[in-house]
């Protein structure tokens, strides 16, 4: 689906979110009544500094009035911006504040829903897409916290074993399936249906407070001990206070 599509389907009476330099900004109606602002990253546009810094801007924006209105987080994107002015200006400290900002959102009481429609990887996805509460997708999305040939180089494996690893183990491979297996995307829509009634359904659900997408990924045998170690990690948390 194209971002017009999607648009239609999510607003069907109508929105005012933009696109502009591939950033997508502004807000549509909720059927309760209520409103969602949207931000995201469209036509696999890289994120640089620029395109980080406006979309920390844009969920503060919402923060700022206080109030409770969720933020939806819309994802087509390559990676971060592979420039060595980019990495020069501290990259890595806008992602982070990019990140920092949807999870701060989170906290204070605005739903943050990432939609992955596209394309999306490594530091652009890790700050959008994944620092949302919940993650769901389309069908046909290609997410990738990191292609196979750039983990080669950090692991030294040849690419034929990372592919042998990556059958029967899902955080070693890109794609939807995998990262829903491992819990990252929570649920993949049906572009059969209204996207609007299953957006309204992922808010009417309760909120989790912790992130279960270790959980997630134990019942779908993407992440089997993940759930366990960071248990035993909070039972010692708790037994140091």
């Amino acid at each position: 689906m194209t971002l017009d599509n999607i648009l239609a389907s999510l607003f069907p009476h109508g929105h005012d979110v933009v696109l502009e330099r591939g950033l997508i900004s502004g807000r549509g109606p909720l059927p309760d009544g209520g409103s969602v602002a949207v931000i995201g990253v469209d036509g696999r546009t890289p994120v640089g500094v620029e395109e980080a810094a406006l979309l920390a801007g844009h969920v503060l924006d919402v923060i700022k009035p206080g109030g409770n209105e969720p933020i939806l987080v819309l994802i087509d994107s390559d990676s971060q911006r592979m420039s060595k002015r980019d990495e020069l200006l501290g990259l890595n400290e806008f992602l982070a504040h990019l990140a920092k900002c949807l999870i701060l959102a989170d906290k204070l009481g605005h739903r943050t829903i990432g939609l992955l429609y596209g394309h999306t990887a490594a530091g652009a996805f890790i700050a959008t897409a994944l620092a949302t509460q919940i993650l769901v997708a389309l069908p046909g999305a290609e997410p990738a916290v990191m292609d196979l040939p750039s983990m080669s180089r950090v692991t030294k494996l040849s690419i034929d074993v990372l592919q042998e690893k990556a059958k029967s183990t899902p955080v070693f491979a890109p794609g939807l399936d995998n990262l829903a297996q491992t819990g990252a995307v929570a649920i993949t829509l049906d572009t059969a249906g209204s996207l609007a009634d299953q957006l309204q359904s992922v808010l009417s659900a309760p909120a989790e407070r912790e992130d279960s997408r270790d959980k997630l990924g134990k019942e779908r045998n993407g992440r089997p001990k993940a759930a366990d170690i960071a248990e035993r990690v909070y039972e010692l948390a708790r037994a140091s206070v």
